[in-house]
């Protein structure tokens, strides 16, 4: 099973991080107000950048890294991806 850590623009363009074994369920779940607390109020929210890991310790640590980065750092993130 893999795990994917994600980022979310929400509507009122803030980015959420977090990590998921079903991306596609997760964010469905986000939209449909039965995710995170943070998202419920900042729906629709959508997938900016997605990372596949092997298991869910592997992702958890990838997460801390994403959330302790700022904002700037998130996007250049994203925008390599996209370029890549």
């Amino acid at each position: 099973m893999s795990w994917h850590v994600y980022i979310l623009r929400c509507a009122d363009d803030t980015l959420y991080t977090g990590i998921s074994n079903n991306l596609a369920a997760r964010i469905k779940t986000h939209n449909q107000g039965k995710g995170a607390k943070y998202t419920r109020a900042r729906r629709p929210v959508h997938l900016l950048y997605s990372e596949s890991h092997p298991d869910r310790s592997t992702a958890s640590r990838r997460e801390y890294d994403i959330k302790s980065m700022g904002r700037d750092k998130k996007l250049a993130l994203i925008e390599s991806s996209r370029n890549s």
